[in-house]
């Protein structure tokens, strides 16, 4: 019989974001009473705005569940933005001095994250590829695995009530170009030893077969670069260096010198060599001194592959670029995947390159490997299950129906028990049966300039309903005995005529709603600055609904004189 008693000590688990999305990781894990258990966390990550979120570019997890709990470590698992982007966010919100624990690569892009941000780096704790580190009744060791971005690491979490394998971002990759393989004796030993559950990336749960190596990628690349004539553009995902270092290969074979072209090539291949991963003699061309070279003997490796506004690629295919430009005769290599939802970004992008006459050359489009995936696809997961065989399959890294899928594989291959969380569920893995115990808050927050503001702010209400709907001012002035002394002024934003000029004759209906409104009123009733705003505001929207079909946002100004 399972006790129950607030006194005892319960091992929990807590996704605060991933679980419901791909991306803004934030996961937590907690050991003691109910009144009384220690914490590590496992990444801070951010996802992206979208049009449904104008003004808004980064969105992560609310910690606030957390904040003024006892957190003894946050572990970082690897460098992608959405497992460290949100580190500079959301640590100085937990007010903690919990040290942050990264190996060098991932450490190197984090503390610039934090110094960006004006956040004390002196938390931020470098170790090596393989570490053990104690954190109050966690004891965390990191485990290599594969994955699309130099040392990715599983966490093994030995705690008193069991071992807990926390897989992060992987994949099993036999030749991954750069850093060790998978560690299948390290991960076979965690199932020797017992694994009470496994927290898993879910993401490629309905893909059959194997995700495929980064070693069929630098041929297919090789082969697919040496085939071109003028110049050649290859975008990919600037984190995956592996991939950067396989293209430099691939031009150098080609006769080609690579020029990076944009910010974050720069920043990631600067903090590979700073770290050893890249070799310091790897040099690239200047933007500047590109166009010196013949187009057959250049390669322009660049950002953008998501149709990202303000990416380089994207420039270039404006013909903003300052330096670079591309026409026909050259080509492009999309060596990326499509991330859902950034399909109409990116083909608006390879629109724009087909109408200078550029040849754009996607995955699809060739017989050659140019791109794989980084997550584990159905084989890749019944291995790693085969090896650490927990009790308890628990899937992250998802949308709902990943998590759901993921669940039902593991059942499939015998995995006892599964819990399929959201974000904010609290999970109990020990004592007794997993399950959920409780659903605690789990917003998110979107950063609004340099400021973090709450899901529901209605600052960000309201620009949604300006960017849909329009706004329209009226102003009014009113004397001391309620006589209209000049007005109702008119503004509106955000309207045209049918021929497309900005909306000019369509306001008269809105001025004589206006008027009629404010002459209506009794004058006793206009010195109320509220009943003015009223009367005016429900007069306009139904005009203004009248005229456009639109219910715009009304501000009524009423001055007094």
């Amino acid at each position: 019989m399972t006790d129950n008693s607030p006194d005892t000590d319960e091992l929990v688990f807590l996704p605060l974001g991933g679980c419901g999305e791909i991306g803004m990781n934030l996961n937590a894990y907690g050991y003691g009473p109910r009144h009384a258990r220690r914490w590590i966390i496992a990444d801070m990550g951010v996802t992206f705005g979208g049009d449904d979120t104008p003004g808004i570019d980064l969105i992560c997890a609310d910690p606030d569940y957390l904040i003024g709990e006892q957190i003894d470590a946050v572990f970082l698992t690897h460098a992608h933005e959405d497992h460290i982007g949100a580190v500079g966010l959301i640590y100085p919100r937990l007010q903690t001095k919990a040290p942050i624990y990264a190996t060098p690569f991932t450490a190197e892009l984090v503390r610039s994250k934090m110094d960006e941000r004006g956040v004390d780096d002196r938390w931020l704790k470098t170790i090596s590829l393989g570490a053990t580190v104690q954190a109050g009744p966690f004891e965390v060791t990191y485990v290599t695995l594969t994955h699309s971005i130099p040392e990715p690491n599983a966490l093994a979490i030995r705690t008193p009530a069991g071992l807990i394998l926390h897989t992060g971002d992987w994949k099993i990759d036999p030749d991954p170009q750069i850093g060790s393989s998978t560690d299948i004796k390290g991960l076979t030993a965690l199932g020797d030893e017992g694994v009470l559950a496994m927290v898993c990336d879910s993401t490629n749960v309905f893909e059959e077969g194997e995700s495929g190596s980064e070693d069929t990628v630098r041929q297919g690349l090789i082969e697919l670069i040496a085939a071109q004539d003028g110049a050649v553009a290859v975008t990919t995902f600037a984190s995956n260096v592996a991939r950067v270092k396989s293209i430099v290969e691939a031009a150098e074979e080609a006769g080609r010198h690579v020029c990076l072209v944009g910010r974050s090539m720069h920043r990631i291949t600067d903090a590979a060599k700073s770290v050893g991963i890249l070799p310091p003699r790897m040099e690239f061309i200047h933007e500047n001194d590109a166009g010196h070279f013949p187009p057959e003997n250049i390669l322009y490796l660049c950002t953008g592959s998501q149709g990202e506004p303000r990416a380089a690629l994207t420039r270039i295919a404006k013909h903003e670029h300052k330096n670079i430009s591309l026409g026909q005769g050259d080509s492009v290599i999309f060596s990326s995947r499509q991330i859902p939802g950034n399909e109409k970004g990116i083909f608006e992008l390879q629109n724009m390159l087909a109408e200078n006459g550029v040849r754009v050359i996607t995955p699809r489009m060739v017989p050659q490997k140019i791109h794989v995936s980084g997550h584990p696809c159905r084989d890749e997961l019944r291995r790693m299950y085969q090896w650490v065989r927990p009790q308890v399959s628990v899937p992250v890294h998802g949308e709902r129906r990943h998590i759901m899928e993921h669940a039902a594989y593991a059942a499939s291959l015998q995995v006892p028990e599964s819990v399929t969380p959201r974000n904010g569920s609290l999970v109990k893995l020990a004592p007794g049966p997993a399950e959920i115990v409780d659903m605690v808050p789990a917003g998110r927050l979107f950063l609004d300039g340099n400021k973090l503001v709450p899901e529901g702010a209605q600052g960000l209400d309201e620009r949604r309903k300006l960017s849909w709907n329009g706004v329209i001012f009226a102003t009014v002035s009113i004397d001391h005995h309620g006589n209209v002394a000049d007005g109702p002024v008119i503004v509106v934003k955000g309207f045209s005529e049918p021929d497309g000029r900005l909306a000019d004759e369509s306001l008269e209906g809105l001025d004589e709603a206006a008027a009629d409104a404010i002459e209506g009123m009794k004058r006793k009733d206009r010195m109320d600055d509220d009943a003015v705003e009223r009367a005016i505001g429900r007069a306009l929207r139904k005009a203004a609904e009248t005229a456009w079909g639109r219910r715009p946002m009304i501000e009524v100004v009423v001055l007094r004189n």
